[in-house]
């Protein structure tokens, strides 16, 4: 049986991470799945943050894939049963770049690990800084994702594609510049492709905020926050990735998607960059889970949930 901590300790942490910035309406909207510590007896502890500098393989991931983590851990620990304890935290990346791997960042008023084995990121550019910091020699692309936009059940606005995000009639919710890299490296650029940036956001570099008064939000932390602004009428139509398209279809919520062609979705520049921290404490275990990442196994549970697959070569460690 799953062991689930107290619901107040799960929201303070997601609002603890970031001060100063308000959350989302709904106090959660999935922040709780940010912190988990997979047990090979199958337990997962929530919001253990001091699990960060004991578990046997620390993980800190692009927030993105936390749909995925569940079953993908679980598998992993199935062929690895000697990996008794894996934490996972899976949060914007340069949140965690910046707050917890560059400087000592807290949760909860607790300190959080400087030195987890693995660090993934939507940017290499991120693990680049690592490298010049003398933190990671090494890197592999290991998925891939696209854009999408997400609307109501049914899609009762008629939203037929992109473009459409130049109408006058649609309240929109899109991941804030400041922290999502789906918006600040992707989404933004494809509304610049289709000379709408202006429009859609009127320039505002904020987050928690209507970046267009009325009609354009950007979200606290996760563009995960956009499907519950959709449920509530709050917004009509936002950019997320494919992969939160699937992932709320298959919880049963009233979201559909609107699919954006190649190259607008960017699914050519998506790529998702891992590599082993050198200060780590599980070198040994951080390479196999690497490897595992590379079977066919990790990739098709990947591809279950909307990602596309790295090829072999991509899966090849390279140098930073």
């Amino acid at each position: 049986m799953k062991k689930f901590k107290n619901a107040v300790l799960i929201c303070a942490t997601a609002i603890a991470l970031m001060p100063g910035a308000v959350m989302a309406e709904n106090a959660d909207a999935g922040h709780g799945k940010d912190y988990r510590t997979f047990h090979v007896n199958g337990e997962i502890d929530y919001g253990s943050v001091a699990d960060s500098y004991s578990a046997e393989l620390v993980m800190y991931l692009a927030g993105n894939q936390f749909m995925v983590m569940e079953e993908l851990i679980t598998d992993f620990q199935k062929k690895n049963p000697d990996i008794e304890s894996v934490y996972v935290e899976t949060i914007p990346p340069g949140q965690i770049l910046k707050n917890q791997l560059l400087k000592q960042g807290e949760i909860e008023g607790q300190k959080t690990a400087m030195n987890p084995d693995i660090f993934a990121s939507v940017n290499i550019d991120h693990l680049r800084k690592l490298n010049g910091a003398g933190l990671m020699d090494q890197h592999a692309i290991y998925i891939h994702n696209k854009l999408e936009l997400m609307v109501a059940a049914g899609n009762p606005k008629n939203i037929k594609g992109a473009e459409d995000l130049g109408r006058t009639d649609l309240v929109q919710s899109h991941p804030n510049p400041q922290t999502e890299g789906i918006f600040k490296f992707y989404g933004s650029e494809m509304l610049k492709d289709l000379g709408l940036y202006e429009a859609v956001t009127g320039n505002a570099d904020c987050r928690s905020c209507w970046a267009v008064e009325g009609k354009t939000w950007f979200t606290s932390r996760h563009h995960r926050e956009t499907p519950d602004r959709i449920e509530k009428g709050e917004a009509d139509v936002g950019i997320v990735w494919t992969t939160e398209v699937v992932h709320a279809k298959a919880e049963g919520r009233p979201i559909d998607g609107v699919a954006i062609p190649a190259p607008l979705n960017k699914q050519d520049k998506v790529n998702y960059a891992i590599g082993i921290m050198k200060n780590g404490r599980n070198a040994d275990n951080a390479a196999r889970y690497l490897d595992y990442l590379a079977s066919d196994e990790a990739q098709a549970i990947y591809e279950s949930y909307g990602f596309l697959r790295a090829s072999g070569e991509e899966l090849t460690l390279k140098p930073l």
